[in-house]
């Protein structure tokens, strides 16, 4: 299955001309999981390639105004757009409030069901394929971080050894992959007996907004991406601290510390039109460092 994340929103604060307040959408098959909504996501999503008709869930890092106030506009523009599938909403506490006040804006009342979901640091939820894992981000108010990470794969398939236990080629293979057990000639054979190893998932972690902080780095163990907030240069890192925020170094020692493949840096202060100097920076602590810019599309590949 294909796995690809879109930059809808790369910048902090407020929109520019030249970047949307924070939204990524993460494209796994046929389902879209949005992380953030700011305001005019709705319309990043129609610049894009992306539907937001095929929005399953959207989880919030916190209830500043870059990171929520899209809600509004995109759950309005669903119901015109004639949804039925319901649509789940997850965040940190106030969540239910928040989402509650939203469904009573002007007169506004929707045709499809909306859940609201509160998380807490540690929490995990599943779905089919994939779960994702909150954990509590060092912002100025109550803050998550998420990961979403694949369930594991099985092992790689060894066709010799199947032929030479006697499967043969076809639906039973299959089987075999998938885990199954078979039986041919009367014996019972075990999907263990031809496969290799497990094999891990994909793993993306998106930390919102946050300064430097253990239980993040501690999420973003071993991901194959880390999305992490770089809203200043280090020449700033005392007014990074006052607010709650990271800067580029900062983000690239998380990411080295983590062991993560690849880091991109988002929530970019709008002081910076050219946002070079942050990546340039990031990379002379962790060189696979990118800056992250508004309809940047990446796949995520998984592991062989």
């Amino acid at each position: 299955m294909q796995l690809y994340i879109h930059f809808l929103g790369t910048g902090g604060s407020w929109p520019t001309v030249y970047r949307n307040v924070a939204a990524i959408a993460i494209k796994r098959g046929g389902e879209i999981i949005l992380f953030d909504c700011g305001e005019g996501t709705q319309r990043q999503f129609q610049k894009s390639e992306l539907s937001y008709m095929q929005i399953s869930k959207i989880f919030i890092t916190h209830f500043h105004g870059d990171h929520f106030l899209g809600l509004a506009g995109l759950i309005q523009t669903l119901q015109l757009n004639d949804r039925e599938n319901e649509l789940h909403i997850y965040g940190p506490k106030y969540t239910e409030r928040v989402v509650n006040s939203i469904l009573h804006l002007g007169y506004f009342k929707p045709s499809y069901k909306i859940y609201a979901h509160e998380l807490g640091d540690g929490d995990v939820v599943k779905f089919d394929g994939y779960s994702v894992r909150a954990a509590k981000a060092c912002h100025n108010v109550p803050a998550l971080a998420y990961s979403l990470e694949e369930d594991e794969r099985p092992g790689k398939f060894n066709k010799k050894k199947a032929l030479e236990l006697g499967v043969p080629e076809g639906p039973l293979f299959r089987k075999l992959q998938m885990g199954e057990s078979v039986i041919v000639n009367g014996r019972v054979i075990e999907s263990s007996m031809v496969l290799g190893p497990k094999r891990p998932g994909r793993k993306i972690t998106y930390s919102g907004d946050t300064m430097p902080c253990e239980s993040v780095r501690g999420l973003a163990e071993g991901s194959d991406i880390l999305i992490h907030e770089a809203t200043f240069a280090s020449d700033m890192e005392e007014k990074a601290a006052e607010y709650g925020h990271s800067t580029a170094s900062q983000a690239a020692m998380i990411a080295r510390e983590a062991g993560v493949e690849r880091l991109y840096l988002t929530h970019i202060s709008p002081r910076y039109g050219d946002a070079k100097l942050l990546e340039n920076e990031a990379r002379e602590i962790f060189p696979e460092t990118y800056v992250a810019n508004d309809f940047m599309k990446i796949e995520v590949k998984l592991k062989k």
